[in-house]
């Protein structure tokens, strides 16, 4: 059994990707272009400017970095505004951080989100169950770079072989792997198709639940 967990947070620990994702789709009707809420899944955590200049690009618009950090600017304004007051954890996952830490475990949070949108949506009840809280404003390199989760581990001085990661999103789980964690692909926001890098796809939390504490699934 892992001794060290890494969850991701949007999408695996908050019910938040749906409203990340709406304030996504109305920045990008500013430009005319129609995205679709799964297009924002797919990229969560990796929304950088070559990833929406690529979105762009197949869309036949071109797009600046400049444009880009102002779209980014916009998007968190809009989700500020309009939709982190709705963000809430997943149903199970008070219970879950409880019994974790009851048996031992050391837990991390690794997100890609800054500071300022963690502090706003992220319940002060739960942050007493993390040893370490890393959003993406302190990496160099966001997911799906390795970096996060290296220097996730490195602040824990913790092995690779004695801990994993629980992610929901194709980069977040690409971030796990390259740095060479074992990962858990949980089908919140995804279909398991999606998730396949995933060394083990849970549907739900209640099955999250079963592995993490119960060791099902060969972890």
């Amino acid at each position: 059994m892992k001794k060290y967990i890494l969850f991701d947070l949007d999408g695996t620990l908050l019910d938040s990707m749906q409203y990340h994702a709406k304030a996504w789709l109305e920045v990008f009707s500013k430009y005319g272009l129609d995205f679709k809420e799964e297009d924002i899944y797919l990229n969560e955590g990796a929304l950088e400017f070559e990833v929406v200049k690529k979105m762009f690009e197949e869309k036949s618009i071109n797009i600046t970095k400049e444009q880009f950090e102002e779209l980014f600017k916009i998007q968190k304004r809009i989700f500020r505004e309009k939709y982190s007051k709705k963000v809430k954890p997943f149903p199970e996952v008070p219970d879950l951080l409880q019994e974790l830490k009851k048996q031992g475990k050391e837990l991390a949070l690794v997100t890609s989100s800054h500071q300022e949108i963690f502090e706003e949506v992220f319940p002060v009840s739960l942050r007493k169950f993390f040893s370490l809280i890393l959003t993406g404003d302190r990496t160099s390199r966001r997911k799906p770079h390795p970096e996060p989760y290296l220097k996730a581990l490195e602040a824990l001085s913790a092995g690779r072989e004695n801990a994993l990661v629980v992610e929901n999103a194709p980069a977040g789980i690409l971030s796990a792997k390259s740095a060479s964690l074992f990962c858990i692909g949980i089908t919140t926001t995804l279909p398991e198709e999606k998730l396949s890098l995933a060394d083990l796809v849970v549907r739900n939390h209640l099955e999250l639940r079963d592995v993490l504490l119960n060791g099902k699934g060969k972890i």
